[in-house]
């Protein structure tokens, strides 16, 4: 059985990678950024009482270089999921987004250079740190993404976390490139969704979520793409590409490619009740982009992604890590179904 570190534990995704990881009978040394909020820290507690000797939280912040090279004492594997996210508007992008993302990968990864027993390292990316618009790929047949792809568009002022996330997974395949010891995996998984392990709400998916829930776009969404995934199964990936010996490079991971109003309509098949709160129709681009300010988007986001068709390719993440996507409509029915039974969403 592994050793293995998980950065940022508490979190949406990396929550669902201790449970795996704890389940397969490996021990798990967590992250968090402070060992005193109960409240964030309960369901690991949980996880803690049923696998008990498995699980042993360290405190760590991004910002700091401490704390993480004794949380990776004795351990062969680092997953690096923890990643600074800020919804809506940032007055202070390089600040709030792009440097504590650079530091924080910084920090892990020095410390892995420090710990003579680290072998993989696994870090969470994104999809966005492949492309910055989806016009760029309009050229290619189906507008299909590719593992090879890099976002060379993405601006501090134009999509600063998109950027972050570009620059802090370059910044790890250049601290790889410098030694010889550690390997790296970078998993870059779309907009995740599915139930989460505790009842926190600052989840991007659970914001978008409660968006379609409480009718915000009942009046009409855009037509846009987005690449969704469960979240159980990027913890699954993130688990094989951690002790998979021949697991390698960057993979995409996204189960189902869907439209707005697609996913509105997955919804409304799954919980018809909420059918009145759902959007039936697409706003017309040019009215997007009318509207744009006073919707939370710029006009530049809405000409170069409103009706711009994309897919991506997972291949890889099928063949190599062996990751079954589940359907988009059971991931979104259990999301709605813990959102509610944890008093986050209307019943």
């Amino acid at each position: 059985m592994a050793r293995v570190v998980v950065t940022g534990a508490a979190g949406y995704l990396a929550s669902w990678v201790v449970k795996l990881l704890l389940e397969q009978g490996h021990t798990v040394h967590g992250t968090v950024r402070s060992l005193k909020d109960s409240r964030k820290l309960a369901h690991l507690q949980r996880l803690s009482e049923v696998h008990p000797g498995q699980l042993a939280l360290f405190e760590a912040d991004l910002l700091s270089a401490q704390g993480f090279e004794a949380a990776m004492q004795d351990c062969s594997v680092v997953l690096h999921t923890a990643s600074p996210y800020k919804l809506g508007p940032s007055a202070d992008p390089e600040r709030e987004l792009i440097a504590p993302a650079m530091n924080g990968t910084r920090h892990v990864l020095e410390a892995v250079n420090h710990t003579a027993s680290v072998q993989r390292v696994v870090i969470t990316s994104s999809i966005v740190a492949m492309y910055g618009d989806s016009d760029e790929l309009q050229s290619r047949p189906r507008q299909v993404l590719n593992e090879t792809d890099v976002n060379t568009t993405s601006t501090v002022q134009s999509n600063p976390y998109a950027l972050s996330k570009t620059r802090a997974e370059a910044l790890a395949w250049d601290m790889q490139a410098q030694q010889k010891r550690w390997s790296l995996v970078s998993v870059h998984p779309g907009a995740i969704f599915g139930p989460s392990l505790s009842q926190r709400d600052d989840a991007t998916s659970v914001q978008l979520l409660r968006q379609f829930l409480d009718g915000s776009f009942s009046q009409g969404v855009p037509r846009l793409w987005l690449g969704t995934v469960d979240v159980r199964d990027v913890a699954q990936a993130h688990v094989r590409a951690a002790l998979q010996p021949t697991a390698s490079g960057r993979y995409i991971v996204v189960g189902e490619t869907l439209r707005l109003l697609e996913i509105a309509q997955r919804l409304r098949q799954s919980h018809p009740a909420l059918g009145a709160k759902l959007p039936t129709k697409e706003v017309p681009k040019w009215l997007m982009w009318l509207i744009a300010p006073m919707a939370g988007m710029t006009r530049s986001y809405v000409q170069h992604n409103v009706g711009r068709p994309l897919q991506f390719n997972t291949a890889r993440s099928q063949a190599e890590l062996a990751v079954t996507y589940r359907p988009a409509a059971v991931t979104l029915s259990e999301h709605v179904l813990q959102l509610v039974a944890d008093g986050l969403a209307p019943a």
